[in-house]
């Protein structure tokens, strides 16, 4: 095990996240904005990247769900014991939260992926004995509480977060804002580079704008203003308090009518990017003025790549794991032995959809998958607007369903969603092979993007910022049926890496991307599967080669370190 002081040494790139999927036993992360930020943590070990990365300990988690007798999610404490991954640091700081102090210890995990270089993880926690019963809880529960509750933690993470690398001794030059959840470190830094020379007779603070810009790097993954954390004034100035920074500069950075999150990092940002270049192309239309540029995501192919599919790689492929564009050359290995891998990776799906639900799928029988986060914009429900022609397609080509997916606590209109289809699925249950796997995680993720046979994907455009989903499908030779949206806006080839739902216009219709979705289904994606076996994993080894080769974390964190880290 490296000693802190071995990162401290090395480590001058430091990358705020609110959440991080290290892996599936710390329940710090709850969807694809943490598993992103836990691929990114993997490939940077991979790579020699001297980060470190900074997060809330979580130590609540996010939540457990089950699944009522009328499909209704029942959400779960799902805490975790920070003692049985994590070290405890010495170093402790102190932050002001209305009007008291309030103590931030730090905790370490090391990612390391095999290899001897190592990058540190930092776990924030402000369950100490120094602390106010109510400011232990700060640090608890991922995205819980009230809006007070978030501005808390939003403050120890960008705050706290940077005051706790300078007491462990770190020498950050450049600071990566994951979202806008930590803009509170760039004020922070403001606050450290004051012009005090240039203070006026009035007392007046100047700032050193342009260093903190310089140091500062932000990528937003929101493409609607409805996304954005915004706080209201009032509550700033009793939370964070008047003396930390002066609220009319404040509104210069972080605008007018609340402090928004987005504003504040746009502002103290040198180098911003949106996650897909569509969705960098919307960031620039939401805030004229501002430069945007695009690094689409990737995901961490070693990762990913199921146990059958990374037998294969190694086989036909050496080296893939630290260099996954040389998956170019994937679409060299013999069809029989990609079928062989992936019908493997399919019956380990299916014996994990028995387990889990009790239904017994057919691995010769096409499986669709879908599976993210339920909200209203991923429109979960899009597959189920016609029952009935859904019943005749699967008369003509029979084919299986799975889902999963959780809805925030608070997200009402989610919760419903899945309610809605548990009765869609309750009125298939004898005509289609159809199952709901509750709980969905990063365990459960990697069984479903490696052994379904299609990839759904149906967001409302264009509110998908990038997804990654697809990408770990596609790695695994899964073939793509999804909506033009965040990458496969991109990466989609028509009939060689997977097929379109729409043509991506903002102004589609749930009838007219639904009407679509069957008609591919019907008369495309299920004959091809049936009818060409020799051309469906013609199109698996394209998605490989074109895709996995290209759509990887490892490509993203060169691109970050060529033209962000270096400027």
């Amino acid at each position: 095990m490296i000693a802190l002081d071995d990162f401290v040494r090395t480590a001058h790139i430091a990358y705020f996240t609110m959440e991080i999927a290290l892996r599936p036993e710390i329940h710090t992360y709850s969807g694809g904005l943490g598993v992103l930020a836990g691929d990114t943590a993997r490939t940077c070990a991979d790579l020699d990247l001297p980060v470190a990365f900074v997060t809330l300990i979580s130590r609540a988690g996010y939540l457990r769900q089950t699944i009522d007798a009328e499909g209704r999610q029942v959400e779960h404490p799902d805490p975790w014991r920070p003692e049985d991954w994590v070290t405890p640091l010495g170093a402790m700081v102190m932050l002001e939260i209305e009007g008291r102090a309030v103590w931030v210890r730090a905790w370490l995990y090391n990612q390391h992926n095999g290899t001897d270089f190592q990058v540190p993880v930092i776990l924030l926690d402000t369950d100490v004995p120094e602390n106010d019963p109510r400011d232990r809880e700060i640090t608890h529960y991922l995205y819980g509480g009230e809006q007070s509750y978030r501005l808390k933690q939003e403050m120890v993470l960008g705050i706290g977060g940077t005051r706790i690398l300078r007491a462990l001794g770190f020498d950050i030059h450049t600071f990566h804002m994951n979202e806008g959840h930590s803009a509170f470190l760039s004020l922070e830094l403001l606050r450290n580079y004051e012009l005090v020379s240039r203070k006026g007779i009035t007392g007046e603070i100047a700032y050193d704008v342009g260093r903190v810009r310089n140091m500062c790097i932000f990528t937003t993954h929101t493409p609607v203003h409805a996304g954005f954390d915004r706080f209201p004034y009032a509550m700033v100035e009793e939370i964070l308090g008047a003396s930390y920074f002066a609220l009319d500069q404040l509104k210069l950075l972080a605008g007018d009518d609340s402090l928004n999150m987005t504003r504040l990092a746009l502002n103290l940002s040198g180098y911003v990017n949106g996650v897909a270049k569509r969705h960098a192309e919307t960031s620039r239309n939401m805030f004229p003025g501002y430069r945007v540029h695009a690094i689409t995501n990737g995901v961490h192919a070693p990762t990913w790549v199921s146990p059958s599919f990374a037998r294969l790689y190694d086989k036909y492929v050496p080296d893939w794991r630290h260099e996954p564009e040389l998956l170019i050359w994937a679409d060299k290995a013999p069809d029989r032995e990609v079928w062989e891998a992936h019908q493997t990776s399919k019956r380990a799906l299916i014996a994990e959809i028995e387990k889990a639900s009790g239904v017994k799928m057919d691995p010769e029988i096409p499986l669709l998958g879908f599976a993210r986060r339920m909200t209203g914009y991923k429109r979960a429900d899009l597959m189920f607007q016609d029952l009935e022609r859904l019943q005749r397609i699967y008369q003509k080509h029979p084919f299986q369903l799975v889902l999963a997916g959780k809805a925030h606590p608070r997200d009402g209109s989610g919760k419903k969603i899945i309610e809605d289809i548990h009765q869609h699925l309750h009125w298939l249950s004898d005509k289609i092979p159809v199952a709901y796997l509750p709980n969905y995680d990063t365990d459960v993720a990697a069984f479903l993007v490696s052994g379904c046979d299609v990839w759904l994907n149906t967001p409302l455009p264009p509110l998908e910022a990038s997804g990654t989903s697809g990408m770990k499908a596609a790695i695994n030779g899964l073939l793509n049926l999804s909506v033009l949206d965040g990458w496969w806006y991109e990466a989609c080839i028509e009939g060689t890496t997977g097929w379109a739902i729409g043509d991506g216009s903002e102004d589609t219709s749930h009838d007219q991307d639904s009407a679509d979705l069957y008609e591919k289904l019907e008369k495309v994606v299920l004959p091809l599967y049936y009818g060409d076996r020799d051309r469906w994993i013609w199109m698996m080894k394209q998605t490989v080669s074109k895709i996995g080769s290209y759509y990887n974390s490892h490509r993203m964190m060169r691109r970050y370190a060529a033209d962000a880290y270096i400027r």
